[in-house]
């Protein structure tokens, strides 16, 4: 699949032409639309899919509930405030370069941006863990603490766009959209780094998350401490989330959809689904990339909306098919 979402795009290069730009052998325009634009995006999708499904399959496991996704923490919420933040204060709105074009352009930074958008999701995920610590760490009082968080950055950033200008206030709505045309090597390279370490460790945990399952008067009497696990896997997944929103956007259901997908297919070993879940979820990304490049006419839609699109009937139909079996 990575390699048709390679050779797919608006440019409507043929697979010769591709396979010639991959030796650098093609024109100047089309090797750099592979080697610049589409090999990007493309190891973006590979790698921000396996993030955000393995998360969204920790965070099921953990809440021990199945609706459970990178975003219950409120972590995609808290990303949108910062990233709005940076643009519409400090690049294109209200506090010096006004409703013009060209100071927008010298003062946007994407890296300044995607910086604000992970600091706050990062201070959004300390907050609920820390406020849970406080009472009990049960799932259930993690799930509301995220729903209530989430809606407190959604309030702010409603603010902060009303007092928006119209230069800072499109290019905020503009980054809310889930794109991968907005990846480099370098933000690869980082999420790759975040991605890896968490796989690895919850491959690593993956005996203690299976003692999770059966309850965790089961996993404490086998020696799991329930208490330091929940929340380590929960700051992992929700770090590896904010890391992949902070630099792509907003990119919805690939959490909730690889890990059912997994789960019906293998089973509950965690050992397996985690590593199917990462393979699932690239996979859906990839999917999701080639559909929006070849449905945009002439340019990409958001990925995100790709995704929300194949998530929502598959979301309802997880709800639907649980009513039938009670």
């Amino acid at each position: 699949m990575a390699a048709v979402c390679l050779f797919v795009g608006s440019s409507h290069m043929s697979v010769s032409e591709c396979i010639r730009a991959l030796l650098n052998k093609s024109t100047a325009a089309n090797n750099r639309i592979i080697w610049k634009i589409r090999m990007p995006r493309v190891i973006a999708a590979i790698i921000a899919g396996a993030g955000l499904s393995v998360s969204g399959l920790i965070m099921q496991t953990n809440l021990n509930n199945s609706m459970a996704s990178p975003s219950t923490l409120g972590v995609s919420n808290a990303a949108v405030f910062g990233a709005n933040l940076s643009i519409i204060a400090f690049a294109g709105g209200f506090l010096d370069t006004g409703n013009h074009l060209a100071n927008f352009d010298v003062g946007a930074n994407p890296y300044s941006t995607s910086l604000m958008a992970f600091v706050f999701s990062v201070a959004s995920i300390l907050m609920i863990l820390g406020l849970c610590g406080t009472r009990s760490f049960s799932p259930n009082i993690v799930v509301l603490a995220g729903i209530a968080m989430g809606s407190v950055w959604t309030a702010a950033t409603t603010i902060l766009q009303f007092y928006a200008t119209d230069v800072g206030l499109s290019a905020a709505v503009v980054w809310n959209f889930g794109d991968l045309g907005r990846a480099t090597y370098r933000t690869d390279l980082i999420m790759l780094l975040a991605v890896g370490a968490g796989i690895v460790f919850f491959l690593f945990m993956s005996r203690r998350y299976d003692a999770l399952l059966s309850g965790d008067a089961v996993a404490i009497s086998v020696g799991v401490n329930v208490k330091a696990l929940r929340f380590v896997s929960m700051l992992l997944a929700s770090m590896i989330t904010a890391v992949c929103v902070s630099f792509l956007g907003i990119i919805g259901f690939v959490g909730i959809i690889c890990p059912h997908i997994v789960k019906k297919i293998f089973g509950q070993e965690h050992f397996w689904s985690i590593s199917a879940s990462a393979l699932c979820g690239s996979l859906l990304l990839l999917i999701a990339d080639t559909l929006s490049r070849s449905m945009g006419n002439g340019s990409a839609l958001p990925v995100g909306a790709i995704t929300s699109m194949l998530g929502a009937p598959f979301f309802i139909a997880i709800i639907f098919s649980k009513g039938r079996r009670r």
